[in-house]
């Protein structure tokens, strides 16, 4: 009868209650990050700093067209695809490391072998007969299970965790993106189109110059030398055209990729007039403080530095010794003798084996410690990088918000000096036709109209694009996707054509929900 030595339970007992209750390593702790108190233009009537509100901020604009066209672009974008795809691997790397907690190997086994063993081994003379080949099968199942002592598989399987959330929050940085790539393409779109308006425009006053010119020179009140420089400023002005052309048809290419469409022409863009957007009177921009928890590039910086801490659990658990149970149970037959193969599914012809073993590297200590000291190493790099990006944060923030103020008061002045040239020009050609003035004084009109009218085309569509710039670097945009898939049907049919994901399509297994101040919270899944 086979007896379960004694010290196999005690040594199970304080393997087992060890398991669950040691992790070594650090505990993942934000680090400390300079954040200013308010911003610096919180002063201006034109910043508003109590309110927060940035889901929706394109609708500031209230620009149907541009509602249209982020929604599609939600809908369509191929790179916001492949960032909800980088998602769903990174919960199946999740389930890699979820699966190591438990017994690491488990196999099914079966095997026929032919033998032969050497005359002078001494298995030999185990044979009652010269016979020294024989034929042996094998049956059974078994299993080993490296025990977390240490935590070195929970720790991995908080790295795999917080590495997820980092997808989402990468997901969730392409959206922010995606969001004012679209706006700032379509501002720029309307602007070149407003140039362009106006640069015809003047096409057709410098042609009645032109005429005026070629009557008065025809009746011999003025010289040749005006036609002349009536034809150059028109010429002028319609080589403008070409290369504004040009650059609004790049525009739409542009946008035809943002929307995942060939260039061509689009339709969403036709019902619009060749308007800029125009931005409101004040920009929401909250505190300084609410960027850790709305940019989802500072999100993600901290869930990268948050699984790289748990890397340092992972590798300090090999200072240690390992603690691991094996078994396997299964039929073993031969035709030595009087057996048989076919005996093998007989009661008799069982084996197995069970019990605990031990591994410890202890001779690798400088290994294995300057392995913590490079996963420590890469930790305080990601923790600058993270207090980096809350800096960066802030300076897009003060940035886009001097340049969406300053490019208002420009605009202010422009709107002037614009109105200014128009009357200048009204009475220059008008004192021209009584003969007052000379067509030098009607070609220096002309073109200071057309660059403050330009001038001012441009710095509207600046202050348009500095709005976005602010709503970018605040991180709005990117909560659209609350409640929605994070990958569209279609793909995910595909894949499940080709492989099977079993739950994990489903958006509940891979997209974590937000918690309440609007981040995905960090959660260890369901085992």
């Amino acid at each position: 009868m086979t007896h379960w030595p004694r010290i196999y339970p005690l040594f199970l007992a304080l393997i087992l209650v060890g398991t669950g209750c040691t992790k070594v390593g650090p505990n993942f702790v934000r680090p400390e990050a300079a954040v200013s108190p308010g911003w610096m233009g919180a002063g201006d009537k034109g910043v508003d700093s109590e309110s927060k509100d940035y889901r929706d901020w394109w609708r500031v604009f209230d620009d149907p067209v541009l509602d249209r066209l982020i929604e599609r672009a939600y809908r369509e974008n191929l790179s916001l695809r492949i960032a909800g795809v980088r998602v769903l691997e990174a919960r199946a790397q999740l389930g890699i490391a979820v699966g190591e907690f438990y017994p690491q190997t488990q196999q099914a086994f079966g095997f026929l072998d032919y033998n032969r063993i050497s005359e002078r081994s001494p298995q030999a003379a185990a044979f009652s007969t010269s016979k020294f080949t024989y034929s042996q099968d094998q049956i059974g199942v078994g299993i080993s299970w490296e025990l977390d002592f240490w935590g070195k598989f929970r720790r991995a399987i908080e790295s795999a965790n917080a590495a997820w959330m980092a997808t989402v929050a990468d997901y969730d940085s392409v959206l922010v993106s995606l969001t004012a790539d679209v706006a700032n393409t379509y501002i720029l779109i309307r602007t070149l189109e407003k140039r362009i308006e106006i640069a015809r425009q003047n096409v057709e006053a410098q042609r009645e110059s032109l005429k005026i010119a070629e009557v008065r020179f025809e009746h011999g009140t003025t010289s040749r030398l005006d036609v002349e420089q009536a034809q150059t400023v028109l010429n002028n002005t319609l080589a403008s055209i070409p290369a504004l052309e040009a650059q609004l048809r790049q525009g739409k290419n542009a946008l035809s990729l943002l929307l995942g469409l060939p260039p061509g022409d689009l339709t969403e863009l036709q019902p619009g007039a060749a308007e800029i957007p125009v931005s409101p009177l004040q920009v929401a921009v909250g505190i300084p403080a609410d960027l850790l928890r709305r940019r989802p590039d500072i999100r993600s910086a901290e869930q990268v530095a948050a699984a790289q801490s748990a890397q340092i659990g992972v590798a300090k658990a090999d200072l240690y010794p390992a603690f691991s149970l094996s078994g396997s149970f299964g039929f073993l037959s031969s035709d030595v003798g009087n057996f048989k193969l076919g005996d093998i599914f007989q009661w008799g012809s069982r084996t197995f084996q069970i019990g605990p073993s031990i591994r410890w590297n202890f001779l690798n200590y400088g290994q294995i410690t300057n392995n913590v000291r490079v996963q420590d190493a890469r930790l305080q790099q990601l923790l600058i990088a993270y207090q980096n990006a809350v800096l960066k944060a802030q300076q897009e923030v003060e940035d886009g918000l001097v340049a969406f103020l300053r490019a208002r008061e420009r605009a202010e002045y422009l709107a002037r000096s614009t109105a200014a040239a128009k009357n200048s020009l009204d009475l220059a050609v008008l004192q021209y036709r009584e003969g007052v003035k000379d067509f030098t004084t009607v070609l220096t009109a002309q073109q200071a109209l057309l660059n403050e009218q330009d001038n001012l085309a441009s710095t509207l569509g600046n202050i348009s694009s500095s709005l976005v710039g602010v709503y970018r670097a605040l991180g709005g945009g990117w909560e659209i996707r609350e409640g929605r898939d994070l990958v569209p049907p279609e793909i995910k049919e595909a894949m499940a054509r080709r492989t099977n994901w079993g739950g994990l399509l489903a958006p509940a297994a891979y997209n974590p929900p937000p918690s309440a101040e609007g981040e995905p919270g960090i959660r260890l899944p369901d085992w």
